[in-house]
């Protein structure tokens, strides 16, 4: 019964000092607390517009989508959850292909069965898309689907858009460090006040 009575006391005593009436908060909460995803995304979504408004490249996804786009790759979804997430999962073909426009590449994107070089070679020749395809032992829409990463992955064009974009995810990663710092200091502060405490009331 007085441990029971001294959680209670212990709780109390938290609540007042902290004025929460939780111990732990989700972490939901606290991740995003000085920036939330949203607003990281709204500014992602402002340099997209300029991007597509310079004609760099066309794509039915919307600046905000095209944001939502960046921001689930970096938390590890796949091209199917990310088209999912922007309420259409047909949209898978239409995210790969912006995400390798924006030199988002996964590792199967490389994985092709033949030597790019040989690509380039072939290139070179003159050839139609179809003959190509036809030597590498692909369809063409394989090869145009190599082809495009290859392509994208020696443009130059987005680079200093793609660095913004960079700098405003790496500043969202320190602001949610930051903020978790704080929250585990508030914490700990707390605890030991409040243990404080309640040695002075047993």
């Amino acid at each position: 019964m007085a441990t029971t009575n001294k959680q209670k006391d212990l709780l109390k005593l938290f609540a007042d000092i902290t004025s929460k009436t939780k111990i732990v908060e989700p972490m939901k909460k606290i991740h995003g607390t000085l920036r939330d995803q949203d607003a990281v995304e709204r500014e992602i979504a402002l340099i997209m517009r300029e991007i597509l408004d310079a004609g760099h490249f066309k794509t039915k996804l919307e600046p905000i989508q095209l944001a939502r786009l960046i921001t689930l790759y970096d938390n590890g979804k796949n091209d199917t959850e990310i088209a999912r997430s922007l309420g259409d999962e047909k949209l898978s073909k239409t995210v790969a292909r912006a995400r390798v426009r924006l030199k988002l590449f996964r590792d199967l994107d490389f994985k092709m069965p033949f030597d790019p070089s040989v690509l380039d070679e072939l290139l070179a020749q003159d050839l139609t898309m179809k003959d190509i395809s036809e030597q590498l032992g692909i369809s063409p829409s394989t090869l145009r689907e190599y082809r495009h990463v290859l392509d994208e992955q020696k443009d130059t064009t987005l680079d200093p858009y793609l660095e913004r974009i960079r700098d405003v995810m790496e500043d969202r990663d320190l602001t949610e460090q930051m903020t978790l710092a704080v929250t585990r200091d508030s914490l700990g502060d707390a605890i030991d006040i409040t243990e404080a405490e309640l040695i002075d009331i047993s």
